[in-house]
Parts: C-alpha cells; structure tokens; sequence
C-alpha cells in the first residue's frame, strides 16, 4: 500500500498545513492510540519533543488524542530522539512518540514513533495507523480516558545511558571540547555528558527560545563550531542536530568530518580492538572513499537505501552493528537502537582518546571523493524519477564517469526536493557536471527558481 502521511522519518510538514495541523495531530494522536490498544491493551506512551514553539501546541494535540482513545501519557519535555527511544525500551511503554522535525527550522515540524523495543515503527504499524485515521474518531467512555504524567528525570536517565554506553574506562579528563546543541533537545544533556566524564566544555547552541532551532549551529550549520574550536584552542568540536540523534565534528585545526569520516574513524578502531561485527552499513550518498577505506581492511560494505531506518534493516538483516549516513545518523546497534549523536561522538573520543592523537589524524587510510549535491524543487507527491528523459541524462553521465564516479538522484523524504547528487575524483569537474544535471532535471521538472546547493 501507498503511504498518504509517512514519509522515511515519520510525518513531517510546515506547521499549519496539512498535516503538520492541530486537528490532524489530534486525530492521529487517536489513530496511534487505537492501534496500540488493539495490540498492547490500554498502555502507556511517552512524548519527547525539540524546543521549537510549535510543539506546545502539538504536544497537548496528541495529548488529547491519546486520552480519547484510552491511553496513558508520560511526558519527558525535551529530549533527544535517541533518548526517547531509551526511555521508551527502558520503562516498559507501549511506544514512543517525538515531536521534532530534525535539522528544518522552526517553520516546520513533524511527528515519529518507536515501537515498544525501541526501534521505529515497522510498515505495518505506520499503515494501520494510515487505515485508522480514515475512521470518524471516538472517544471511549468517560472512566477510561487515559492520564497524563510528567516524568521529572528524564533528562538524568538519559545522561546516565550514555555514559554507559562510552567505550570502557574512556576518561574525558583534559579534553577541551566545544559542544553545539543546535538549540536543540540536546541543549541540556548533551553538554553534560561530556561534562561528567571530565571534559572542559565550551557550550554553543544551548540557549533555545523557540525559534532559533538549526539557526545558524548545529550539525547542519558548523561555521560557527569551527571558528569556536579555534578560538578556544579546543581539541575538538561536536555538533548535535535539532533532535540530537545526528553528529558532525570538528578537529583541532577548525576542519569538519561528516558521517562518512566518523563512521570511517569507529569502524577502524573497532576492527582494531576485533570488536566489530557483521558489515559496515551506508548508504546510497555514502562516499566512495568510505567504501575503498574499508575495502583495504577487508571490512564490508553495504548501502542501504538513504534513511536511518533503511540502515538499521540492513543491519538487522545482516547481524550488523555499524552503520550510518554522511548526515552524521550514526547507529551503534550495540549501544543503542536508534542514530544517537552523542553516543556516536563518544565512539568517535574513545578512538582518539586510545591512540593519543589529534582527530584529524584518525582520518589516515580515508580519502573522501568529492561530492557535489544540488537540490531541485519539485511538486509534493510528484514522481520525477519515473521520467524517461531524466533516467537517459542521468545514464549518460554515469557511462561518461565509469569507475571514476557515481549519480545518484532522489526524492528527498522529508522535504519537497529532488536530490542531484554528483561524486567523481576532480571537485571542479564534479560541480559542474552535477550543475549541469541538475539544469537538465530542472527544465524537465518545468522549475524556473534555481536550486540551492549543498556540497559534501
């Protein structure tokens, strides 16, 4: 069956159109709720959110949702993605609601779900959950509305999980971090892990007013990380997302390592230590030197379709537990069930810690390819990929590239766009050749603005 409202994370829009409205998120908070009391019973599911002003009204949307249909809510404020899937797990809930709409601005929201072992929901639950928003919502009798709690600990749950989840004996002791929260759900316990584990941190991004999400920090926007690093004559830079379950770095010398490099970085260590398990999983947009550093370790790879949830199946599927995107969605089967930036980033210090060296230096048997993404607009619901003169551009560039590269385009799953993504071995040929793609998709998709452009 076709999906109406779920995309690959969820459901996400601008808030006040469709879905992303009051109404809606009620009733859907009615459709969850139906759908787990028909599996589970009268239960009880948590509710996490990121610090965006829209998410008091939503939150208090699924509130009332949940309650007409008879379910209990536990509500945990803000709270990292990956913490609500913890908590989830850990406490015994029936599932896991996060009201985030990741690295977007505040304009937009979205709403996702974890199933009661803490992974995301599967197909399954999200269309049934689809099929029950097509009924008229009732509401059950007045002695079984489900009730609200506020579970005050939370944040001190979570910091506790992830410094478990640190490599052993990792001591942060003279480590002089900067630590970006994106004025996120990770402004208050992403910063105090490091903290606890002895780390001088520099705290960027942790002052949230509703508005200022993604603004201008977080892992999406590390200028101001990278100027912090050396200005502070920091070790090291560390910078969450808006919902705290992505992470990029920054070394010594002010220099970015996306989700490729940090993968890179842990996959060695741990073949290194003989902990690493099954194969290596990334993506479509996984970058090819990735994949040639691991192939000289003798480490598998395998690319999954781009979303966190494609790579924790393939990881499920091949008893993995190493896998991510170059966003920086890092997942650590053995540690966690979901991408977690903070956790990911303790990997990444334990590495460096171990061999006393800068991070720039772990970075030796990795040489990315460049990259070069341009995102075209294009219609909601539109199917651009199913054109034929787009499918012959696009071949026609990979017979032109060989070996030497790889095209990849994609419908973005959480926003309207058209990814054009273009890798190859010479950065200025790169760019233009993906420019050039992109002109080609773009008259052919009738779009008239230019696009922006991303590079990796």
């Amino acid at each position: 069956m076709t999906r109406r409202y779920f995309g690959t994370d969820g459901i996400r829009g601008r808030v006040g159109e469709p879905p992303i409205t009051a109404d809606f998120v009620l009733k859907l908070g009615w459709a969850v709720g139906r759908v787990i009391g028909a599996r589970h019973g009268a239960g009880e599911v948590l509710i996490g959110k990121d610090t965006r002003l829209s998410n008091y009204m939503f939150e208090s949307a699924l509130e009332s949702g949940l309650s007409a249909a008879g379910i209990d809510i536990r509500l945990l404020g803000p709270m990292p993605t990956p913490g609500i899937a913890y908590l989830t797990r850990t406490l015994g809930a029936s599932a896991g609601i996060v009201i985030s709409a990741s690295h977007n601005g505040h304009q937009d929201n979205g709403i996702k779900f974890f199933s009661a072992d803490g992974f995301k929901l599967d197909d399954a639950a999200e269309l049934a959950i689809e099929a029950q928003l097509d009924e008229p919502l009732a509401t059950v009798e007045s002695a079984q509305l489900g009730k609200a709690t506020r579970l005050m600990d939370a944040p001190g749950r979570y910091i506790e999980f992830c410094k478990a989840a640190r490599p052993a004996g990792l001591d942060l002791r003279g480590l002089r971090l900067v630590v970006d929260c994106a004025n996120g759900a990770g402004y208050q316990v992403g910063p105090a892990v490091f903290e606890e584990l002895g780390a001088t941190v520099i705290r960027r991004g942790t002052h949230p007013d509703g508005l200022n999400i993604n603004v201008d920090c977080g892992s999406t926007h590390p200028a101001g990380l990278q100027a912090a690093v050396i200005e502070q004559g920091a070790d090291a830079g560390i910078a969450l997302d808006g919902d705290g379950d992505r992470v990029i770095m920054v070394d010594h010398r002010g220099e970015v390592l996306d989700g490729d490099q940090l993968l890179w970085i842990i996959a060695a260590e741990r073949a290194r230590q003989g902990t690493l398990r099954g194969p290596v999983v990334g993506t479509q947009m996984s970058n090819l030197g990735l994949e040639r550093a691991l192939r000289s370790l003798d480490i598998d790879f395998h690319r999954a379709r781009v979303g966190d949830r494609y790579v924790l199946e393939m990881l499920r599927e091949h008893a993995g537990t190493l896998g991510g995107e170059s966003s920086g969605h890092i997942v650590c089967l053995d540690c966690t069930t979901t991408g977690d930036g903070t956790v990911s980033a303790l990997q990444v210090l334990g590495a460096m810690v171990r061999a006393g060296r800068p991070l720039a230096d772990l970075l030796d048997g990795m040489t990315a390819m460049p990259q070069h993404r341009v995102d075209v607009p294009i219609e909601r619901g539109s199917r651009p990929m199913s054109d034929a003169r787009i499918t012959r551009a696009v071949e026609a560039l990979e017979a032109e590239l060989g070996e030497r590269g790889r095209v990849l385009l994609r419908a973005s799953g959480t926003e309207p766009l058209l990814r054009v993504m273009v890798e190859g071995e010479e950065a200025a040929q790169v760019e233009a050749k993906a420019r050039t793609l992109a002109a080609e998709v773009r008259a052919l998709c009738g779009v008239t603005e230019p696009a922006g452009a991303n590079v990796n």
